[in-house]
């Protein structure tokens, strides 16, 4: 019995030291969490389907063929045989640090021509750029695009008489052969 005695100790003193770290982990602080929720592993962008803009679906006319609807919108994502007068326009879009977007606009047709569209409210272009910024800043910092003339003036060349000194002049080049040999005629 004094053989098991030493096992049943080192089990009682694990299952208490299992206790306590799970115990710690119950009072995981808010700095704690929110350090842990910073290291978090890189998520993959998933971008499905047509965007489509408030602009292009204020562009939809009734009547219109089916070749100017697909090039106001592009081809749509679902074309079911099942369904041959109806389009189907899905955008989904999974971004790290922005809220999963999903759309979807629906052109029913008459034969060739267009008859209705009904689906979600699509933003401007200006509004769905704005949603995909993680931090929120509608403003991109736009650098400057343009030199000054007193900016200019550093890149101007130097004249050949203000030469840095000590450089010596060079030396001239020999002149370059008229004609080459043909290649390929060694033998």
């Amino acid at each position: 019995m004094t053989a098991n005695h030493p096992r049943r100790s080192w089990a009682l003193l694990a299952a208490i030291a299992g206790s306590a770290v799970l115990g710690a982990c119950s009072s995981i602080g808010d700095s704690t969490r929110g350090a842990l929720y910073a290291i978090t592993p890189y998520k993959v962008e998933v971008v499905q389907g047509n965007f489509v803009s408030k602009q292009q679906v204020d562009a939809l006319q009734p009547g219109m063929t089916r070749q100017q609807v697909r090039e106001i919108l592009g081809t749509p994502l679902l074309n079911d045989v099942f369904h041959s007068n109806r389009w189907d326009y899905v955008f989904t879009i999974r971004r790290q640090g922005v809220a999963a977007q999903q759309r979807r606009l629906t052109v029913y047709f008459d034969g060739e021509r267009m008859v209705r569209h009904e689906g979600d409210p699509m933003p401007s272009e200006e509004e769905f750029v704005a949603t995909l910024d993680p931090r929120g800043k509608s403003e991109p910092k736009i650098p400057k695009l343009e030199a000054s003339e007193d900016e200019l003036k550093k890149y101007a060349p130097k004249p050949k008489d203000a030469a840095e000194p000590g450089a010596g002049a060079a030396e001239p080049q020999p002149p370059l052969p008229a004609s080459y040999p043909p290649l390929g005629t060694g033998r």
